[in-house]
This record gives C-alpha cells, structure tokens and sequence, in this order.
C-alpha cells in the first residue's frame, strides 16, 4: 500500500517521487513507468472522438489515485483519490487516513484544522467541505440529517453538522479555491529537470509556403544546485531552411536523440523516383522530445531540410514520446467561386483541418505505423493531406497527429529578415 504525503495546492508523492500540479503527462507516466513493480494497473482514459473535450486521465486503479490532466495543454490539473481504503494518506508527516486511522470529519477537523462552511450536494448525497486546493467529500447516505444542509438551511460552521464518523469517501488536490473553476498552473521549476519547453512555435512562411520556426522557449535559469535562485526564463529563437547543424544547435541545444533514416517511405510519390541516386549517407533527425519537433539534416550538407511538429493526441501511433508542440500555422485558403478570392487564417495543434479548409479535398496517402512487419498498430492508418509544401498528418477523429514542413534552403540573408519582419 502506497504511504503518500498531501501537500494541499502542490502534490501528492513520497520520497522517492511526487505528483507535482502543473507537471507534463510524459514525466508522471515516467514515473509510473519507473515504479512499475509498486505502482500496477494503470489505465489512461480519454475521449477518442472528442479528445478536447475532456481531461486526459490516468487512473491507478490497484491504489483508488486519478491524475487528470487538462486536455490542451497535458499539464496535470487535479489529482483525486477516490478510494481512501487502498492508500495512506499523511499531512505534515501526521497520517489522517491508514488501516489504523479512519479518515472521519473528526480527523480531518483535527489535521487541517477549521475552514470555511461546507457545501452539501443532494443530487450526489455528498458533503463538500473546501481548504484552499483541497477538498474533501463525505457521504452521508440515506441519514436523517440531510436535509439540514441544504444551503438555506446551513448556518455557523456547517462541518460541526456533519454526523460524528462520517468518513472521506473522496479528496481533491488542485489549484485555488474552487474545484470546478480550477486550471493546470505552470509547470513547476522542479519539473524542467535541465529540459527546454516550448511554450507556442509560428510557423514562419511567404507567399508560397513555410520558411522556418519561430520558437517561444521556458527554461529554469540556474546552474546545478540553486534552486533556490531558480527563475523560469523566456527566449525566443529562429529556425529556418537550409540552417546548418550548428546554427541549431546554438539555437536549441543539443537533441534528445539523433535518428539516422534507413529508408524513405514517401519516395514514390516524388517525381521520378527511379532517377534519384541512392546516397552513401542517410539523412538524420535531430528529436526534440520536450519541443514536440523533429529536424531533419541534409547527409551531404548538413543543413535543415525538413521540421516535423507534434500534437501527441492520444489514440495516436507516437503518442507519448513527444510533448504537444503547440503552433500557429498560418494559410492562406482560396476559395472556390466567381471571384477566386481568398482568405487568411491561422491553424493550430487543436483545429480540425478538414473544417478549416472545407470540402472537397483531394485523396490523401494512407498510412499505416508498426513497429515491424508482423506487427498491429491498434489505433489504425492515419491519412495525409499535402498543401503549400507541408503535409498534414490527420487521424480518424479529424484531428492532426503532426505536420510536415518543406522548404529549399534559404537564397540569402534578405529571406530571414523578411520572414522575421511577418
């Protein structure tokens, strides 16, 4: 049984880890998948239709713990332990819930000490009783005393009503005073752990397609072991076509990993494909988990040819081994019509492609991810839709997995400045 420490607004964890609000989907999963032997039968709900709609969660159910995490940003929003029977609980070091302790409203009382009144909820037959990012929910059954909470009739200090030995039947850990109104906060600086983050990456492009990235970088600003001087700084930083590996690596530090391609699976729909000589060398992808994108490097000559951004929806082949890149692409749509008008807008991580750029499309190229020949990939093809040198990679649910930039190596140093001038 795990023995958890409840730091009210912040966390629930032990020594060795912590569930810390504000904190990335990937690095609770990290620790899941870490303390696999102590930590069993996770599942990870969310919604395949509408994944927007609803917070991503991850239920632990062998210890009654739910994570749930804001469905936009993937940044953990509340955590809820919904079976007091399978865990301990402790506040200041004391215990208030164990297989010795009965979490009752005298223990609590005694734990917490007073609060604001309670709020009871008829339709549920549970008694809220609120501290700032906290919040505890006693059932009170069928008793006779019910009806005295409801909100015209409490008065005084609502929690001396509850009948003596009404138990917690759930608790809340979140942000600010209310539940229902309760947001992700930032990531904590304990999070960053050396790592850069993306805050939000345009797509910077001209009149014929993209051109590079302009990059909203967060990093914790300290060297090791001063915390304490720790603030979390913005940087912003540029990308562009035909940028040599050491401009990026200036710009970005050094990638998660360097994937070298084997083979390139798109070459038939290139024009002539036969034609194409075979390269001793293989261009190489520079991962950057944290900012959601990949790089791709010229074999030859070393410089930017391609960017691929990360939505890391769930249901998807990738999911959860890339943060969501978080962009704004800006298009330019031409509509059908007498005129041949057309319209600006902007398409992020959450738009649904086919609804910005209406009907009818052309085919896309199917496609189907798997680890090898033999395998499944359970979550099905996803489909791919080519405009203005990018390639949009949809998913059944009509949400992008990721997108594609193309582009030729810049001409001049007049490019990037017109492309940082938009």
């Amino acid at each position: 049984m795990l023995d958890l420490e409840v730091v009210p607004e912040r966390s629930l964890g032990n020594e060795q880890w912590e569930f810390a609000l504000g904190m990335p989907l990937a690095q609770a999963i990290s620790i899941l998948q870490k303390h696999c032997r102590i930590i069993k039968n996770v599942q990870v709900l969310y919604s395949e239709q509408t994944p927007l709609s609803h917070d991503l969660i991850l239920n632990l159910t062998q210890d009654g713990i739910k994570l749930l995490f804001d469905a936009c940003n993937q940044r953990l929003k509340v955590i809820e332990v919904y079976d007091l029977s399978k865990v301990k609980l402790k506040y200041c070091g004391v215990h208030f819930n164990s297989q010795a302790i009965a979490p009752t409203i005298e223990q609590i009382d005694q734990s917490f000490g007073a609060t604001h009144p309670g709020v009871y909820n008829a339709a549920e037959q549970l008694f809220h009783l609120n501290f700032r990012g906290l919040s505890f929910s006693f059932q009170l059954d069928s008793w006779n005393e019910a009806p005295k909470y409801e909100p015209n009739f409490a008065h005084g200090l609502a929690s001396l009503q509850i009948p003596h030995g009404a138990t917690v039947k759930r608790m809340y850990i979140y942000t600010g005073n209310n539940l229902q109104d309760t947001k992700a906060p930032v990531m904590p600086l304990a999070c960053f752990l050396g790592n850069v983050y993306a805050e939000c990456v345009d797509v910077l492009r001209d009149g014929t397609g993209p051109l590079g990235l302009r990059l909203r970088l967060l990093t914790a600003g300290c060297g090791p072991g001063v915390m304490a001087d720790a603030k979390v700084r913005a940087l912003e930083r540029n990308i562009y076509f035909g940028d040599s590996c050491q401009d990026v690596l200036s710009a970005l530090g050094s990638p998660h990993k360097v994937f070298y391609k084997s083979e390139d699976k798109m070459k038939i729909h290139s024009p002539s494909p036969h034609k194409q000589v075979p390269s001793k060398c293989n261009d190489y992808f520079f991962n950057y988990f944290t900012l959601g994108v990949d790089i791709l490097f010229d074999s030859t000559t070393h410089l930017v040819k391609k960017f691929v951004l990360h939505t890391n929806f769930p249901g998807h082949y990738n999911f959860n081994i890339y943060h969501r890149c978080d962009f704004k692409i800006p298009l330019f749509i031409k509509k059908d019509g007498a005129e041949a008008s057309g319209e600006d807008c902007i398409l992020t991580s959450y738009s649904k492609i086919q609804e910005l750029l209406g009907h009818p499309m052309e085919k896309p190229v199917v496609l189907h991810r798997s680890s090898s020949a033999n395998n499944t990939n359970p979550f099905g093809s996803t489909f791919c839709f080519g405009l203005q040198r990018m390639i949009f990679e949809v998913m059944q649910n009509n949400h992008i997995a990721s997108v594609t930039l193309y582009g030729a190596p810049r001409a001049s140093s007049h490019t990037r400045a017109e492309a940082s001038a938009h």
